[in-house]
């Protein structure tokens, strides 16, 4: 009784999912036999352990596609799933730290909050750099600040696709203003905006031939997922400088986790077959085009809003509280937004602008 209370419950918050970036309209159904299954990924994505019930090789597959669609190096790049993007974020700084371990960690204001949190457990020094008016790191700014450390290492914690606003920032222009600080790693946390960043011309330059040292995204996001999840994709040779050695698993202890959820390569895995690049770009397009309309729909009512362009992101005037409950809207400072992840329709923005227009 209580099971199916909770499914109803969960059906009627789908119905008003609009303000959160995560896909719903997945069907993960032919996958659901292996849910009967123990699945532990533990250690090296790249060496299967003596726990037989893992899903590696479909994780490398996983890894291989984010690889190539971030034009990583072909034969220098290693990455594993993850249990989303904090451990990412987490694990990307914990290998910058390795190659320069004074250095300074650079994140714009408008960085996602596991950025800080990361820095302080790993005990580096941050500096935060500050945004532009549509959440775009300041470069100016941030070039000043890099100019009075002394020609300290840097890295840099770059965006592609921030959390309120989703802009993304520039590697070519960050590549550029680093080029007088040889020591230094640029990671981007393209947790939401990575995957149909990549897809989508013309071209932000965000990914490694662009300048990036590392790029994470979140699985559940775009591309959707019953269960949270992360991608996180390095230079192999730096991932080389961290002494990973062979325990009682048979398998290096290269991830911050240590034991990972075989289930969740294999939605992503899933997903990847399913759509395949050219269907994800079509998702991608369909979206962008819903954005557009929502933020149409809002000018029309006169609701005060903006949204970065090619963005899925509408960001609009904050609703009464009762409303930013009911849409399950992000909200701060006076502003919300809605995010037109696949799955999101117009019969669902329309009944949102009805909601909104109503006296």
């Amino acid at each position: 009784m209580r099971l199916e209370s909770f499914k109803t419950h969960l059906a009627a918050q789908k119905q008003s999912f609009i303000g959160f970036p995560a896909t719903l309209d997945f069907d993960y159904s032919e996958l659901q036999p292996l849910l009967q299954v123990f699945l532990n990924n533990i250690g090296d994505p790249n060496v299967d352990s003596w726990c037989g019930t893992h899903s590696k090789e479909f994780e490398r597959e996983v890894i291989a596609f984010f690889a190539n669609l971030f034009r990583a190096p072909k034969d220098n790049y290693w990455g594993y799933v993850t249990n989303g993007s904090t451990e990412c974020n987490l694990y990307a700084l914990y290998l910058a730290r390795q190659k320069y371990p004074d250095a300074t960690v650079y994140y714009s204001s408008s960085a996602h909050y596991s950025v800080p949190k990361n820095i302080h457990l790993l005990g580096m020094h941050g500096v935060k750099v500050r945004s532009q008016k549509n959440g775009e790191m300041d470069y100016a700014n941030l070039r000043t600040l890099i100019a009075s450390q002394d020609d300290k290492p840097a890295i840099v914690m770059a965006t592609c696709g921030t959390t309120m606003t989703e802009a993304r920032d520039n590697i070519a222009i960050i590549k550029q203003i680093l080029k007088s600080t040889p020591a230094h790693h640029i990671h981007v946390d393209a947790a939401l905006a990575g995957t149909y960043t990549a897809l989508l011309e013309p071209h932000h330059p965000f990914d490694f031939e662009d300048g990036a040292n590392s790029i994470s995204i979140s699985g559940h996001k775009f591309i959707g997922s019953p269960v949270p999840s992360g991608v996180v994709i390095v230079r192999k040779d730096d991932k080389e400088l961290l002494a990973n050695a062979t325990n009682y698993t048979g398998s290096p202890d290269s991830t911050i986790s240590g034991s990972r959820s075989g289930h969740a390569p294999l939605f992503l895995w899933y997903a990847i077959q399913h759509w395949g690049t050219d269907g994800f770009r079509k998702r991608a397009i369909e979206s962008q085009k819903m954005a557009s309309y929502a933020h149409a729909r809002l000018r029309q009512i006169g609701w005060k809003t903006w949204r970065n362009p090619g963005a899925l992101t509408v960001m609009l005037a904050s609703p009464p509280r009762e409303q930013i409950i009911k849409w399950q809207l992000a909200s701060v400072g006076g502003w919300s937004h809605i995010i037109c992840m696949p799955g999101v329709t117009r019969p669902k923005i329309d009944t949102f602008i009805a909601d909104l227009a109503r006296p």
